[in-house]
């Protein structure tokens, strides 16, 4: 049976190097083999499929549309198996440049922090972090793995899950002291609410109470584009923010944020991604980075099942 397969590989290879070079003895001189070897396999291929490949002509030889079509595959095939071949070949020492694109909180608690392993057990792999709350083109190839959280749109690109996070409403001390501790959702309208300047889905921060799921829409006199200057905000004072929990989880630990309204906290989740070009020719520094964000991420979220 391998045998079998070898010869189709082997021919395939003679039948293109016979439509490229145009004739038999140039095909013979490139794959290093007598023109007669290059007739017979040629020969022994067109009975095998029971169609005609080539029209040999006075000067030169012409791909029927039968040949047309078996071309084209036989270069697909050939083409799958040697990028296998070097994915396999890869597979024990990865090599080359990962661009990768996270936010910048993300990038700084979690990611960054990973990085120093990663790098000692795959020396040949050199990384460049692209740390931005904007969203970069993975299909594009402006990054090669993309850090992304929420509902991913229908790209075609894979994904591999790498945890979730939860969202938690916080306030520092000193502002509670201030301003007084909201006990009700409703109460935040005499507060000062500091959110995300991108447009979401629903507008306002989402609560439960009595089972019901509501938004409710809240005022501030800041907004921003990041979870990481929301945080800072708060930890000055000015005010009661909803951001990601990986945000702060330091802040919360140490007492310099206190959670707000948890009983009213409708516990949604939000996924965390590892965006990437994949498929089987995946080049192998992208799977085994990916693999270990799944190994490394999973560990530490182990609230989150795919």
């Amino acid at each position: 049976m391998s045998h079998g397969k070898t010869d189709r590989t082997a021919e395939m290879e003679t039948f293109l190097s016979v439509a490229c070079t145009g004739s038999l003895s140039a095909a013979a001189r490139e794959l290093e083999l007598t023109p007669s070897a290059v007739s017979r396999i040629m020969t022994r291929l067109e009975k095998r499929l029971g169609v005609r490949l080539i029209v040999r002509s006075t000067r030169r030889l012409r791909l029927t549309s039968e040949g047309e079509s078996y071309a084209l595959a036989a270069r697909r095939i050939l083409k799958d198996l040697d990028d296998t071949e070097t994915m396999l070949a890869n597979r024990g020492s990865p090599s080359g440049n990962i661009k990768v694109s996270t936010a910048t909180a993300h990038s700084r608690l979690t990611i960054v922090p990973l990085m120093k392993e990663f790098l000692l057990r795959y020396p040949d792999i050199t990384l460049e972090i692209d740390v931005s709350d904007q969203i970069r083109d993975v299909s594009a190839g402006h990054v090669d793995v993309a850090i992304r959280f929420g509902h991913l749109a229908d790209t075609g690109l894979h994904a591999r899950r790498l945890g979730e996070t939860g969202r938690v409403v916080v306030a520092s001390p000193e502002y509670l002291a201030n301003a007084g501790i909201p006990q009700i959702p409703a109460d935040l309208a005499q507060h000062n609410c500091l959110d995300f300047s991108f447009r979401r889905l629903e507008p306002g921060w989402p609560f439960r109470e009595n089972g019901q799921d509501f938004m409710l829409a809240v005022t501030g006199n800041v907004i921003a584009n990041n979870g990481e200057t929301l945080v800072e905000l708060a930890l000055q004072g000015m005010g009661i923010t909803r951001v990601g929990s990986f945000h702060v989880q330091q802040a919360l630990a140490s007492g310099q944020l206190v959670p707000l309204l948890e009983e009213y906290n409708p516990q949604d989740r939000e996924a965390i991604h590892a965006v990437f070009i994949g498929g089987k020719n995946t080049p192998a520094r992208i799977r085994v980075f990916v693999d270990y964000l799944v190994e490394k991420m999973q560990k530490k979220e182990p609230m989150q099942t795919a």
